[in-house]
């Protein structure tokens, strides 16, 4: 099982960034994704979650209207769309399926 995460990067506050989780050894389309950050010094957080269908989706208050997680079945990821990015925002985020996750993304917002 593999998940590796990439599109992280730098941005200044009301940027945005594409995430994206690339899946295998594991049939992807069962399995709800889940997307979590930790900040430094932070517990780690979830932060959106998407059913296996795609079908339902799930955000935590902080980023609500400003995220969109997606996944394309077919292809084997799972994206994390973030618009109007603040600097509250700024930490690694993880992507998790099938009780395993990946290395992780550092994501930097800053002015």
């Amino acid at each position: 099982v593999r998940l590796v995460e990439s599109g992280g990067g730098f941005v200044h506050p009301g940027g945005s960034l594409r995430l994206s989780c690339a899946a295998s050894g594991f049939t992807f389309r069962w399995y709800q994704v889940s997307w979590y950050r930790q900040a430094p010094g932070k517990e780690r957080e979830l932060v959106a979650f998407i059913s296996s269908t795609g079908l339902i989706t799930n955000y935590t208050d902080a980023v609500k209207d400003r995220f969109i997680i997606s996944r394309d079945n077919d292809k084997n990821t799972a994206d994390l769309q973030m618009n109007n990015l603040k600097s509250e925002d700024t930490a690694v985020y993880y992507c998790r399926a099938f009780d395993n996750w990946g290395q992780g993304t550092q994501v930097t917002v800053s002015s």
